[in-house]
């Protein structure tokens, strides 16, 4: 299982892969995916601030901001199921794959980061 510092430098490195997709080829997103053009520039626009949380988090955690983290990858996942049933008629089988995929990614690094932030909380309990 990774670490919490390691789930978090993943979760930051996947953000960074998205911003990079979502604004630098949005037009190819689209047309491969069929999502609305403005559902992917706010993707990517969303996830540049993540970026600087998970990574600032990677490297001095705390409680209340890892429950943030946590909390913000909750409402990502919540929020591809409403893209995904929004778009269902207009998305490709590749857009059907990546909101799946996407989703449950995010859903597994909230997971582990909620692992993380709970096991930080027993160690600062402890001392």
């Amino acid at each position: 299982m990774p670490t919490l510092k390691q789930a978090l430098l993943l979760d930051a490195a996947s953000a960074l892969l998205f911003v990079i997709l979502c604004l630098g080829f949005t037009e190819p997103l689209v047309q491969l995916t069929g999502l609305p053009g403005g559902v992917v520039t706010a993707a990517g626009w969303i996830c540049v601030p993540c970026v600087v949380l998970f990574l600032h988090q990677a490297f001095a955690p705390s409680r209340a901001l890892l429950a943030l983290v946590v909390a913000g990858n909750a409402a990502w996942v919540l929020a591809s199921a409403v893209v995904w049933i929004a778009c269902w008629d207009q998305l490709t089988a590749v857009g059907h794959a990546l909101l799946i995929a996407q989703a449950a990614a995010v859903e597994l690094f909230a997971i582990l980061e909620w692992r993380g932030a709970k096991a930080l909380r027993a160690a600062a309990a402890a001392a």
